[in-house]
Order: C-alpha cells, then structure tokens, then sequence
C-alpha cells in the first residue's frame, strides 16, 4: 500500500488535525522510507534504538509507535539520535507516532482496549485532558481483588495496589500510561478505583487520604494494547500483516 495513503487514512481515524498533545509528541508520519510503501508494519510502544533494530530484522518497513522518535526534545543528530536514523534510513523503515489521539480513540484506544482486555464496558469518559473527553468509565460490580487479577492477566505484569477504596468497585475509571498524578481530579469525577500505569510518589498517599483505589499496572504495560488494536485495524482493513515488538521497560 501506498504509505502516503495508509497515513491520511491513519490521521483521519485518530483525529491528529483535532487532539491536542504535548509538544514532543508530533504525532503522525514522523520519518518516510525511501520507496512510500507499507508492507509489512511493526507495532511497538518506543521508537528507541533496540526498537528499530527489532523492527528491521522483521522486516519491517514501517513501525508504528505510541511513544515517538522526538519525546527527550529538541537534539542534535549525533549518537543515538543519529543511529536510530540510521538504523531507519538505511532499511527503509518509516515510523508512525501516535500518543493522546491513540489514547482517547474509543475502540483502539490504550484506555477502551484495556478496559475490555478485563472483560468491561466503558459508558463514558471521566476526565478531560488538553481540552478533549477522555478516560475510560465503567460502572459496575466487581470486587477489588478481582480486578486486581484481571488486571495482572490483562498486562502480564503485577499490579502495585493503593487499596485505599472500597472492596467492591462500582466506578472504575481508567487511564494508561503516567496517569497517576491524575488522582485528585479523578476523586472528585466520582471514581472510587482508578486503573493506571504509574504515578508520582505522592500519588499513592493521596489517593489514601481521599480514599480510593488505585492500580498501578505499569506505565510499559498499559500502553501496549492501542498499537496493537491499531496495527490490527490496518491489517483488516488493508490486509498489510503485522507483530508487535516487545521491549518493555518494567517501570
């Protein structure tokens, strides 16, 4: 397929023109490969040096990222900024970036896909970050303990647990990645079990004194799952095949 064409359609489907995000973020087609097309995709959460490298020994030909090439900021092309060019470059790998528009995108999204690895419905969003609805709500009846466990199947990683709240959780709310320092404005949307990645030191202790849960399923952990619903989407919509690379950082 035509990568100039699998990136308006990927553009238009995340809203990139409409959701606004960190600075560093600069989502969309941030590097193009030398023939402008996609073959075969690589997902993966990082578009770090061991990525890439994973990602052109699969053959590869475009790599599609939730955290991009330019996240440490303005640099010079020298040492591992220049490696993961090259590295690129020289193996026709184009990478595609995608943060909050990934986050917030009700069926491929990090939070809905999440929420439904554990077997939940979201009705709603509980949040609003830069100025766009977001967070996955769910209202149900499920107790601690066993969300705990879905959410360590979910990740396949453990769960740091604030069990702060009530045993039985009635209004989940779910936000991936380094969400943590949300726990206040969480409280006061109503949520008594909040589902994170990680979170500030102070975050646990806060969500004690306003009492509600908190499960820290991991930063990595939690964001593996809206590439994947992505690369999936593309390849059911344009047969390009994929496989998800994974390079976890255990934080």
């Amino acid at each position: 397929m035509n990568l100039a064409d699998l990136v308006s359609h990927l553009d238009t489907e995340l809203r990139i023109a409409e959701i606004a995000d960190y600075s560093n973020a600069l989502n969309g087609l941030q590097l193009e490969n030398h023939h402008g097309k996609a073959t075969k995709i690589v997902a993966a959460v990082d578009a770090t040096l061991p990525v890439m490298r994973k990602a052109v020994a699969a053959g590869a030909d475009l790599l599609i990222v939730h955290h991009g090439m330019f996240w440490t900021g303005l640099q010079t092309c020298t040492g591992p900024v220049f490696q993961k060019m090259k590295v690129a470059l020289d193996a026709g790998l184009a990478v595609y970036s995608c943060h909050l528009p990934l986050d917030f995108h009700p069926t491929l999204g990090n939070d809905a896909v999440l929420a439904r690895s554990l077997g939940l419905e979201p009705c709603g969003t509980f949040m609003k970050t830069k100025g766009t609805e977001n967070g996955a709500k769910i209202e149900t009846e499920i107790s601690r303990d066993e969300l705990v466990k879905r959410l360590e199947t979910a990740t396949g990683s453990r769960v740091h647990v604030c069990a702060a709240g009530p045993a039985v959780c009635r209004k989940i709310g779910i936000m991936t990645g380094g969400a943590g320092s949300e726990v206040a404005t969480v409280a006061k949307a109503g949520i008594d079990t909040f589902i994170t990645g990680e979170g500030p030191h102070w975050s646990y202790t806060l969500a004690e004194e306003l009492g509600i849960n908190v499960l820290y399923g991991g930063h990595y952990a939690t964001e593996t799952f809206g590439v994947k619903a992505l690369a999936a989407h593309i390849e059911a919509k344009f047969g390009i095949p994929w496989e998800f690379v994974d390079h976890p950082t255990g934080l």
